[in-house]
């Protein structure tokens, strides 16, 4: 690849340029108060009441400490922002919350490719959303398959690349596939590539490879993508962190909506950050259930290959994939059957259960008969 000097001027679509971003109430004002009448919210309160995490014990709600929900959230989650930023070791104006990853995906569309001009570029087997986005939004996909060993092509990828490729979406760990990319093929690309590099961290709380937050001060055109929907078990609040240069970010902020993220999901999310030996004990049984239950599928004559897994769910091959995608529906397991995608024939996505749920679907695939 020929070293390119990135730009982000240059990238940015001339509409999103000239556009001045709403201003919401909460924006034009900063400092305390007491009286709000500003955003037509209604002064006599909501039924609803949440314990407040700066007053209440986990679960204790105390007359008058509780959050009403008439006024309006926090348009820029700044409290859970900062808290994020001791945890990831990133300063707040580098991080994004939007409402799940997939608000992430899409306005990186909107803010960086123009409709029926330029295109994206992607790996499948990979992560859906980056294709579905690219098609609400009349951006051109195109695919550079992984190699057999679900890697980055980077030959063909460099070949791929055009004037109008404005995206690359790099998702490690990897789902459907589990693993994580080669580190330095994904240097390669952020070093060669002018638009922005997307990296989706979704699993990386249960890879061995660390997160490239790290590397965020040495490029400017990287955007590394987290999620609390994962390994802190939260999937039901739609929370999803972006980390970027500080451009980045403010241009994400320019365009989002408002209030994106509601009320009680920033309180939730706040409580939940400060349970971090929660998150990482579960994340350690993960891990090791990931094993056991891999060795256990290994023994078990329908399994043809466990695929090595960085996240918290394994792809498995299978004699007749759909048949015992089936017959495990017909007792109640449900499980992901990806038989039909690029590189993965015969295949299903199993996720990390609990033990008990684990060897349920262990003895249910031991009654199958192998054909």
């Amino acid at each position: 690849m020929i070293v390119m000097e990135f730009n982000l001027d240059n990238l940015v679509r001339e509409n999103i340029k000239k556009m001045t971003a709403y201003s919401s109430a909460r924006h034009e004002f900063s400092g305390n108060a007491s009286i709000f009448l500003d955003a037509n919210e209604n002064s006599f309160g909501s039924p609803i009441v949440l314990p407040s995490p700066h007053h209440c014990e986990p679960g204790e709600a105390r007359e008058g400490s509780g959050v009403r929900f008439n006024r309006y959230p926090d348009p820029l989650q700044l409290e859970v922002k900062d808290k994020l930023s001791k945890i990831k070791g990133v300063p707040p104006q580098n991080i994004f919350l939007g409402n799940g990853s997939d608000e992430v995906i899409d306005l990186l569309y909107r803010i960086f490719c123009e409709p029926g001009r330029d295109n994206v570029l992607i790996f499948p087997p990979t992560y859906g959303m980056y294709e579905v986005c690219a098609e609400m939004n009349n951006v051109k996909v195109k695919k550079v398959n992984l190699t057999d060993s679900f890697q980055l092509d980077i030959e063909k990828i460099e070949n791929a690349i055009d004037a109008y490729t404005k995206l690359v979406f790099v998702c490690s760990p990897n789902n459907p596939t589990g693993n994580s990319i080669n580190r330095t093929d994904i240097g390669v690309i952020l070093n060669n590539f002018d638009g922005i590099v997307v990296i989706d961290e979704a699993y990386i709380n249960y890879a061995r490879q660390k997160t490239l937050i790290a590397e965020l001060t040495e490029y400017p055109n990287l955007v590394v993508m987290q999620t609390v929907s994962k390994a802190w078990g939260l999937a039901g609040l739609r929370l999803g962190m972006a980390f970027a240069a500080t451009p980045i970010i403010e241009l994400m902020n320019k365009v989002k909506y408002p209030y994106n993220i509601n009320t009680a999901t920033q309180i939730l999310a706040l409580e939940a950050l400060e349970n971090i030996d929660w998150v990482n004990e579960h994340i350690a049984t993960t891990v090791v259930e990931r094993e056991k239950l891999k060795n256990e599928l290994l023994q078990i004559p329908v399994t043809e290959n466990v695929f090595p897994s960085d996240a918290n769910f394994l792809l498995v091959k299978m004699k007749n994939a759909r048949d015992i995608y089936e017959k495990l529906c017909e007792k109640g397991i449900i499980v992901r059957d990806r038989s039909k995608i690029v590189l993965c024939d015969d295949c299903l996505r199993i996720t990390i259960g609990t033990p008990n749920e684990n060897n349920q679907l262990a003895q249910e695939l031991r009654n199958i008969k192998s054909d």
